[in-house]
């Protein structure tokens, strides 16, 4: 992706790298990204979803710790959210390996951010694909400094704000936003009670205009949500219609069904049929995730 030279609107995005839902929302988030290019600043808030993952952990919304097994809990719950969503996932990171925290990912996230938000975009996407869909157990730094280069990130600067108290500050920070909840989201349902707190349901993104007024999308919604709230608060659509396959994996990396389906705007089963052609011309290639097929450049 480029860098932006126009920008009219803030969106404070706020998700976290093991989130099942943050996940299943990227296909929106691409297109609105795609849809509003150089009229979007985003701010990566990253909300803590989990301090410690284990037979303690509650997370009301995903009904995890309703149980005997929070893991199983939570393999249930992923799997029910691919299954509506067509996001592929592999739960097996419950069993084989489990993340300790989400915390450490989110720090991180934080000191990529210091890059710029398209290298802390292009971070956070990179560790939601090695939780969600590859098994990564990136919960200790020298695993997720290893994926700052993939990332495209300067891993010296990197390294250096992990080692700074500025991450760890404004992830503070963004855990006190997710848990100052408008009463908006409140009466919509789209709060979760985890650790205890309640906190904004994610993915949720707050839109921010010229004059100060706060658009808000609360937990998962389709991709005219996002467009809406971004027109509401004075953004100017730089691109519409389709988006083709090649095209759009070419302009964000890797990309999985669903997205190419949002950005192209075909049927699934068009999008299937072009993604193997090709593939078949060796343009393209697939990537397994147990559940789905992520797509990349040959």
């Amino acid at each position: 992706m480029n860098i932006v030279e126009h920008v009219s609107v803030e969106v404070r995005y706020y998700s976290d790298p093991a989130c099942i839902w943050s996940w299943a929302a990227e296909p929106a988030l691409r297109r609105l990204m795609w849809e509003f290019e150089g009229e979007l600043s985003f701010v990566w808030g990253m909300g803590g979803l989990a301090r410690h993952f284990g037979s303690a952990y509650r997370d009301s919304e995903a009904r995890v710790g309703n149980g005997p097994d929070c893991f199983a809990d939570l393999m249930a719950h992923w799997l029910n959210v691919a299954g509506r969503t067509g996001m592929p996932c592999d739960p097996r990171l419950w069993t084989d390996d489990p993340i300790s925290s989400s915390f450490p990912a989110c720090v991180a996230v934080e000191a990529a951010s210091e890059q710029g938000w398209e290298a802390g975009y292009r971070y956070l996407r990179r560790i939601r694909e090695g939780i969600l869909c590859f098994r990564r157990k990136l919960d200790e730094p020298a695993a997720l400094i290893a994926e700052a280069a993939p990332a495209g990130l300067d891993v010296d600067a990197f390294e250096a704000a992990l080692d700074s108290t500025a991450p760890m500050a404004a992830f503070e920070a963004h855990l006190e936003e997710v848990r100052e909840v408008p009463q908006e989201a409140r009466d919509l349902g789209k709060t979760s009670v985890t650790e205890g707190h309640e906190r904004l349901s994610f993915p949720s993104a707050i839109f921010i205009g010229a004059d100060g007024v706060r658009h808000g999308v609360y937990g998962a919604q389709p991709a005219r949500a996002y467009r809406d709230a971004a027109r509401a608060a004075g953004a100017r659509p730089a691109n519409d219609g389709e988006l083709p396959p090649l095209e759009a994996v070419a302009r964000f990396g890797r990309l999985a069904v669903p997205e190419v389906d949002l950005l192209a705007r075909t049927e699934p089963i068009e999008t299937r049929a072009e993604l193997w052609r090709l593939a078949v011309e060796h343009r393209l290639h697939p990537v397994p995730a147990l559940t789905g097929t992520l797509w990349e450049l040959a």
